[in-house]
């Protein structure tokens, strides 16, 4: 089930809003098939472009979205144990600009990641509707176990698309490798 919006922070209406599963671990294993594909798609010349002075390069965005799903998914997991203690929010700009992901090679990048995906699957799948349902405080504001769980595919949505409408845009379905397999 999709969480109450009227719950959620507004902030994260737009990533909420770009999944149509209403099944978590159906969103999440569904967003990941979709998610990698398109990034082993991608050219290895490419892996350092960015789309503009001062914006990211490809390498950089996979690196955030690894550092925001861990983050939601911490969040998650001390709000499904009913930890009452707020968390406090994070500075993506600054994880960003500590990561360093240059260094890291393409492919152990995408194993990380694929390997981060997938417990973080197993993770979903492992929670009851209760703890699903309960409620924490971070960044100042009350959201679900389960908000964070579709913030998280909708999140790496909503980076698929900015991938899809300003990177490469002339990587369309087409290319996407037909052997691809995501780990399962």
């Amino acid at each position: 089930m999709l969480p109450d919006l009227a719950t959620v922070p507004v902030f994260y209406h737009g990533y909420i809003n770009k999944i149509k599963q209403q099944d978590l671990v159906l969103a999440l294993n569904e967003n990941s098939k979709e998610l990698f594909a398109y990034l082993e798609a991608i050219p290895q010349e490419k892996i350092t472009y960015s789309y503009a002075p001062g914006k990211w390069t490809v390498k950089q965005v996979v690196q955030h979205l690894m550092d925001a799903e861990r983050v939601f998914v911490y969040r998650a997991l001390r709000f499904s144990r009913a930890d009452q203690i707020p968390l406090p929010g994070f500075d993506e700009n600054a994880f960003a600009d500590h990561a360093d992901a240059a260094h890291i090679s393409w492919e152990n990048l995408l194993e990380e990641f694929k390997l981060l995906r997938r417990s973080t699957e197993l993770f979903f799948a492992g929670l009851t509707d209760e703890q699903l349902q309960r409620v924490g405080i971070a960044s100042e504001q009350s959201c679900s176990a389960l908000a964070f769980g579709f913030i998280t595919a909708g999140h790496a949505a909503h980076h698929l698309d900015v991938f899809r409408e300003r990177y490469f845009p002339e990587i369309g379905l087409a290319s996407f490798r037909t052997n691809f397999r995501y780990l399962s």
